[in-house]
């Protein structure tokens, strides 16, 4: 399941999406595929490599990464920063300024039927330049790269 939501005001936008897949998998095995940011590429549609910054090497609340991202000719990266370490239940990772989170995308595990509810969103608050030229095209390009990095991730962790 996909949603989409945007809201925009002459001080305000919003871009959001989201979506959630069940995998036969315990959240703990799933949110350790999704915790280790260096293998982000083997799932999803957009960042191809991320590596931990400043002298981390796991998952911990502060904690920074370089995300390498693509899309067609387009080239990116991005200095994330872990808000949410909770193994087994959230993890998520911000973009912004000190006092201000621009970009949140969230990871929520729950456990159902002997597996795991997986949620995955982004929220994209203020003006980012997360698709501040073309915000429709973009909101459907992150709601398809959800898509796509769910499928992925629950490949991955039935294979496991």
């Amino acid at each position: 399941m996909l949603t989409r939501r945007r809201h925009e005001t002459a001080a305000h936008y919003r871009m959001r999406a989201s979506g959630r897949i069940w995998i036969a998998a315990p959240p703990c095995s799933i949110w350790d595929l999704v915790a280790d940011v260096t293998r982000m590429g083997e799932w999803s549609p957009e960042t191809y490599k991320a590596e931990w910054l400043g002298g981390a090497t796991a998952p911990a609340v502060g904690a920074r990464f370089r995300g390498s991202n693509r899309r067609g000719l387009q080239r990116w990266s991005t200095r994330p920063r872990v808000k949410v370490c909770d193994p087994g239940r959230e993890f998520t990772f911000v973009l912004g300024t000190r006092h201000h989170d621009f970009v949140v995308w969230r990871y929520e595990f729950e456990p159902v039927d002997n597996g795991t509810l997986v949620s995955e969103s982004v929220t994209v608050r203020g003006y980012a330049l997360y698709g501040l030229l073309r915000p429709r095209r973009r909101e459907a390009q992150l709601a398809e790269g959800i898509r796509v990095t769910l499928a992925r991730l629950k490949i991955a962790a039935e294979l496991r």
